[in-house]
Parts: C-alpha cells; structure tokens; sequence
C-alpha cells in the first residue's frame, strides 16, 4: 500500500463542480518532459505482448484493436498509473472508499484523423451487445469514472476531448440496440459539417430519439498539455475533434475505468466481443486500488502479468 501522506481529493468546490457538470480538471500528473519520456520508452516496451491478458488473434481488427486494452496487467508503467493516489483520491471522492479499476484503453489520434462521434456510456454493452458493467439494482443509473490522461500534447488542432456540460444524468441513447460494425461504411463521416466516426460504428444507431441532435453550441473543448488528466462521467455527452494535421505529432489519451466493488463487471460472460474482434477473460482480473472489496463480485488482479504488484490506497488522507 501507499501512504498515506497528501489527500488529493476534490475540493468541495470542485466536487460540487463535478456533480453539476459531469466533469472535473484538468489536474496535473506528470510534467510534459517526464511523460514524453516514460511514454517514449512505455510505447516501444508494449510491442511485447508475451505478458499481455489478450493474446488472441481475433483480437486484432481494422478498425480498433480491442487488443490494446487493459496493459496495465502486464505493464509496470501503466500498473503505476492507474494507482496514482493523484488519480485514486479523486475518484474515491467521487464513488467512495471501496473502488476498482476495471478497464484501461489507449486513444490514439494521428494527422488527419476523424473525430470521435458524441456518445455516452452506461453498461458499455453499446459495441459488444452485452452489459459489461452492472450497478447493484434494477433501476440503478451507472455508468464508469473515466480518467483520461493525455499522454501528448491534447489540442483542438490535435484532436482534444470535447464535452457538454450537465449532460451526465439522462440517457440519450439505449444501450440494449445492436451498433453495426462496418468500417468501410463509417469512416469519416461528415455531420454537421465535422467528420465523426465511432471506430467502425455508428453511435446514432443507438439514439432513443431518431431526430436528436446533440447541442454542440453548448460543447466546451478539453485542451491538455501532455501529462495533464480530466474525470469524467462515462454517461456525459462526449466527443473529440478531428486530428487537424497541422502537426505530425500523434494525440495520445490513455483513459482508465472506474467503479466501486459494489459493481458487477462483465457479468454472465468470459469475452469481450466489440470491434470486429474478440478476447477471452481468463485471464482477466480488475484492480483494488483502493479501500476493500466487501462484495466479492469480481475477479481481482493482485499483481501483473509479471509479478509486479499493484499499489492500493487505504483510503484518502484525512477521511
């Protein structure tokens, strides 16, 4: 465990903050020479996959790489990370003492790529078809904390994190229709003027409401600079701009997935299917990076793929 020296929780401005509009930062984690470093050397470290929880071939797929999820198993880097008590405070704050981290993925953004279509994430059955996260009763609105770091430089030109404050609290979209994956079709589509695809799908397939239109006159652009991270709620209206191509850097975003251990995590099944690709979960294992899991729902993860294991915090200081 870590000790328990600084309490980097939410100021109860700013928790009030996040409760009206979804979100809250950016906060600093990293200085932008220090992560062009340790993502420099991370980058070249993840082409071995010898250690990595999906190993499957299915799991390679035009579109995205479902692949590239969840390294924080197998990589020491990324298993630091996800425990930041910079990060972990924050979230505890946010969904109480007890809280695992069930999802990491990488969001990379090259010159001249589309911008991701405006979305929001309830169960995440949204790709795959099937509930991948479920909230303790029936009616409970869920939804994940999604921390997302920018691992480069995150600008408008570069293809930054967009979003509609005060969005988090309903739904606009069913989660329980089936998206189709066809990336020949989706790609760089142009609406309202802004070409948006949602890697091989389209989200509107998912809309309650056939005719809704978000209301981008309301939508605020997240610039970072490179070590910089924002929380979320998945269930807020979000989006990216289009990479610009104005500069030949990648945009890099790194989000990690919260949840208290209350939650249940892919419940009923052992694959992910999404992307035009599928992974199997034996070997999968959410993280405890803080407090205690009472429950006993899910499959936790001790240490990675190699040994290392994961730091967890008590709980915030001062709590």
């Amino acid at each position: 465990m870590t000790a328990q020296t600084t309490d980097f929780s939410l100021t109860p401005e700013e928790l009030a903050a996040f409760h009206r509009d979804g979100f809250a930062g950016p906060f600093t984690l990293y200085e932008p020479e220090e992560i062009a470093q340790e993502w420099g050397r991370t980058r070249l470290e993840l082409l071995d996959r010898s250690h990595a929880v999906y190993r499957d071939e299915a799991a390679v797929s035009g579109g995205n790489n479902i692949a590239n999820y969840d390294r924080h198993l197998d990589h020491r880097f990324l298993a630091r990370h996800i425990t930041r008590p910079e990060i972990v405070d924050r979230v505890a704050g946010i969904l109480g003492p007890d809280v695992l981290c069930w999802r990491t993925e990488f969001f990379p953004k090259n010159p001249g790529d589309e911008g991701t279509d405006w979305h929001q994430a309830d169960t995440f059955a949204n790709a795959s078809g099937t509930p991948q996260i479920l909230w303790p009763g029936e009616s409970r609105f869920g939804g994940t904390i999604t921390v997302w770091c920018a691992f480069s430089e995150a600008t408008v030109d570069m293809g930054c994190l967009q979003f509609i404050p005060g969005t988090h609290e309903s739904m606009n979209y069913d989660e329980t229709k089936r998206m189709h994956y066809a990336p020949e079709r989706n790609a760089s589509v142009v609406k309202d003027g802004v070409r948006r695809g949602f890697f091989g799908y389209d989200y509107r397939e998912l809309q309650i409401d056939p005719d809704f239109k978000p209301d981008e006159s309301k939508a605020v652009s997240m610039e970072m600079r490179a070590g910089q991270f924002i929380v979320f709620w998945s269930t807020l209206m979000h989006a990216s701009h289009p990479h610009a191509g104005t500069s030949k850097q990648m945009r890099m975003g790194y989000a990690a997935r919260y949840v208290p251990t209350s939650v249940r995590i892919y419940p009923g099944t052992q694959v992910i299917e999404e992307y035009g690709g599928t992974v199997g979960l034996d070997r999968y294992g959410a993280v405890l990076v803080c407090g205690e899991d009472r429950y006993g729902h899910n499959t936790l993860a001790a240490h990675t793929t190699r040994g290392v294991p994961f730091q967890r915090r008590s709980r915030p200081a001062g709590r």
